[in-house]
């Protein structure tokens, strides 16, 4: 459930909105709200993150979740290990896409396709 997609998001997300509910950043990221939950004590654990609590306006207990230092290295590292997935990805697809490239002209098929 800990994962480098979900981690990255989440300090990504709360560097610059730290306040954001548990509720609002499973939307923002498209996972569960058990999963930030989860990523959530697990970042807090390794010391990536520090819990501050407030009330807001609505007289309700509130978190502000602070990147730690320890959090901004590990954004860093998350970071370039996401960033080298990333550009493994795009060379296969242009690959992938050269190839069909290839096929279709070979077939005749891009004859009316502008580019």
């Amino acid at each position: 459930m800990f994962d480098d997609d979900t981690s990255y998001g989440l300090l990504k997300t709360l560097e610059n909105n730290p306040d954001l509910s548990q509720r609002d950043l499973a939307k923002r990221l498209g996972v569960s709200l058990g999963k930030v939950n989860f990523c959530l004590n697990a970042l807090i654990e390794k010391g990536c993150l520090k819990v501050n609590n407030f009330r807001n306006s609505e007289n309700k207990l509130a978190y502000a979740y602070l990147l730690t230092p320890r959090g901004v290295e590990e954004k860093a590292r998350i970071t370039v290990r996401f960033l080298k997935y990333k550009m493994q990805e795009y060379e296969q697809l242009r690959a992938e896409i050269k190839e069909l490239k290839r096929e279709a002209e070979q077939k005749g098929l891009l004859e009316n396709i502008h580019e």
